[in-house]
C-alpha cells in the first residue's frame, strides 16, 4: 500500500511523522507502510537474528545482527530517494555504534551491510524477489537471503561480479552461506523455527 502524499525527499522522509507508530520505507519518494506481518514472519526474523548472533559470538566476529532496526539507502532509477528496512541486517559492530547519535540509516557513501534477510509475505513477494534483489546487488551487499514461508523456500543470493548468483534450499537441505559457512541450518529449521 502506498500512502497518498506528495513525493518526499530523503531529508523529508527522515523528518516525517504522521503521529502514529507506523514505520515506513521510502521508495522513489513515496512512503510505503511496513505492516507487522504474521506471527510466523516475526518468529522467523527472531529465530535468524538469534542464530546469527550465536554463530557470530562463537566465531568471535566483530559483527551484530539486527532485526528491523537499520535502514539502508538504496538506488532506484539512479536516484537515492529510497530507503529500505531489511528484516535482519548483519553489520560490523563499529558501524552500528557509529549510528548511535543519528538516524540508523546506512548512507550510500558508507560501507554496505555484510548480509541482509527479507522474509516474504503476500504483500512483499514481488519487491523481495525483484526490486530488493537488484538494489542490494548494486549496494554490494555480499549476501542476501530471501526466506519465503509461502513457498517453503530459502534462497541465498551471493554477490559475484556485481550480480547475485542464487541457490534455493528446501526441506532438509543444509543452507550454504559464504558469510556463515559454519552455520548448520536447514531450510525447514528456518521455516519452522526449530533448533
Amino acid at each position: 500500500m502506498i500512502v497518498a502524499t506528495k513525493k518526499l525527499t530523503f531529508e523529508e522522509y527522515l523528518n516525517y511523522s504522521d503521529e502514529t507508530d507506523t514505520r515506513y520505507e521510502l521508495v522513489n519518494g513515496e512512503l510505503i507502510p511496513m505492516s507487522l506481518g504474521t506471527g510466523k514472519h516475526g518468529g522467523i526474523i527472531r529465530f535468524l537474528e538469534r542464530k546469527f548472533e550465536a554463530i557470530i559470538n562463537e566465531l568471535g566476529h566483530p559483527w551484530i545482527p539486527l532485526a528491523t532496526l537499520v535502514g539502508i539507502r538504496s538506488p532506484r532509477g539512479g536516484r537515492w530517494d529510497t530507503s529500505r528496512i531489511p528484516d535482519v541486517t548483519v553489520l560490523p559492530i563499529q558501524q552500528w555504534e557509529s549510528l548511535a547519535n543519528r538516524e540508523a540509516i546506512i548512507e550510500c557513501n558508507e560501507p554496505s551491510p555484510i548480509l541482509v534477510v527479507e522474509v516474504v509475505s503476500e504483500s512483499t513477494k514481488t519487491t523481495d524477489y525483484r526490486s530488493k534483489r537488484s538494489e542490494y546487488a548494486v549496494l554490494n551487499i555480499q549476501e542476501y537471503w530471501i526466506v519465503d514461508p509461502l513457498s517453503a523456500l530459502v534462497i541465498v543470493c551471493s554477490l559475484a561480479d556485481g550480480f547475485y548468483d542464487w541457490e534455493e534450499f528446501r526441506g532438509e537441505n543444509p543452507i550454504i552461506s559464504n558469510i556463515f559457512p559454519e552455520l548448520n541450518l536447514t531450510a525447514n529449521q528456518i521455516l519452522l523455527m526449530e533448533t
